[in-house]
C-alpha cells in the first residue's frame, strides 16, 4: 500500500464516488498545513491571546459587552471565531494559488476526481485547519477565561459552517488570483473588515440602529453571534436567521465552487 496517510485499505471506488482518491486528497491537504504546525496553528493561536490581552488588560471594554456578562467571556467567542475563519481562508486559497504559481495545478486536475470530490476534499481541508486552529485557541483561553458551554450544539454548528464558508470563498479566491497579491487584497479587503465589523469585539446592542441593520447584512455576524450564544447563553440576533443564512451561502458557493472546478476557469490553459 502506498504512503497516502490511510490507517485501513480503501476501496478504488464504490458506485460512482472515488473514495481512495477522494481520501488522498482530503490527506494531502491536512498534512500540508500540519507539516508546518507552528505557523499555522501555534502562532495563529498566539496572536489570538494576544487580542484578548490588549482588548481587556489594557483597553478594558465594559462598554461593549452586555453589562450582565463580563467582558473577556463575551469578547473571547468572537476571537475564536475569528482564528477559526481567517485559517480556513488560508488553507484553501493558498492551496489552489501555490498549486497555480509553481506550475503543478495539473497535478490536482490530472487524477480521476470528479469537481464535486474536488470541491468537497478541498474544503474539508479548510474546514479541518479551521476546527484545529479554534480548538488550540479554545485550550489556549481557557487557561486565563473561565468559559462554559451551554449550549454545545451551536458552538459545533456554527464552528463548521463558518469555517466551511470561509474555505469556500478562499477556493474561489484562489480560483481566480494569479499572484499572491491578490489573495492579500481578499484578505484585507473583505475577510478582515466582515470580521472586525461583525460584532467580534463588541455588541452590536452598542451600534446606532442604522449600523445595528448594517450588522445583520454582514453574514460574518451570524457566524459569531451563533457561536457566541453556545457560550454565553445569549444572541444579539434571530439564530434560526444566522442559520438560514450561513447554509444559503454554503449551498450557493458551493455550487459555484463545483461549477468552476469543472469548467476549469482560470485554471486550464
Amino acid at each position: 500500500m502506498s504512503n497516502t496517510g490511510f490507517d485501513t485499505p480503501l476501496p478504488r471506488q464504490l458506485g460512482a464516488v472515488n473514495w481512495r482518491g477522494f481520501w488522498t486528497l482530503y490527506v494531502k491537504e491536512v498534512r500540508r498545513f500540519l507539516n508546518v504546525f507552528t505557523q499555522t496553528v501555534l502562532a495563529p493561536m498566539v496572536t489570538t491571546l494576544l487580542f484578548l490581552a490588549i482588548f481587556t488588560l489594557a483597553l478594558g471594554g465594559r462598554a461593549r459587552a452586555p453589562s450582565n456578562i463580563p467582558y473577556d467571556q463575551f469578547l473571547a467567542p468572537g476571537l475564536i471565531m475569528m482564528a477559526m475563519v481567517q485559517n480556513a481562508f488560508a488553507n484553501t486559497s493558498s492551496s489552489i494559488l501555490i498549486a497555480k504559481v509553481q506550475g503543478n495545478i495539473v497535478d490536482l486536475l490530472m487524477p480521476p476526481l470528479s469537481p464535486a470530490e474536488l470541491t468537497l476534499g478541498l474544503i474539508l481541508g479548510g474546514i479541518t485547519r479551521g476546527l484545529v486552529v479554534g480548538s488550540a485557541v479554545l485550550v489556549g483561553m481557557w487557561i486565563f477565561v473561565p468559559m462554559q458551554i451551554p449550549h454545545p450544539g451551536f458552538v459545533i454548528l456554527h464552528a463548521l459552517m463558518a469555517s466551511s464558508l470561509l474555505s469556500l470563498i478562499g477556493l474561489l479566491g484562489g480560483i481566480w488570483a494569479d499572484r499572491f497579491d491578490h489573495i492579500a487584497a481578499i484578505t484585507n479587503f473583505v475577510v478582515t473588515p466582515l470580521a472586525f465589523l461583525s460584532g467580534t469585539f463588541y455588541s452590536i446592542e452598542r451600534l446606532p440602529d442604522v449600523w445595528q441593520t448594517v450588522a445583520h447584512f454582514n453574514p460574518f455576524f451570524y457566524m459569531i453571534d451563533g457561536f457566541r450564544f453556545g457560550f454565553i447563553d445569549r444572541a444579539d440576533g434571530s439564530l434560526l436567521l444566522g442559520v438560514l443564512v450561513l447554509g444559503s451561502a454554503n449551498l450557493i458557493l458551493g455550487f459555484v465552487c463545483y461549477r468552476l472546478l469543472k469548467s476549469g476557469w482560470r485554471l486550464k490553459s
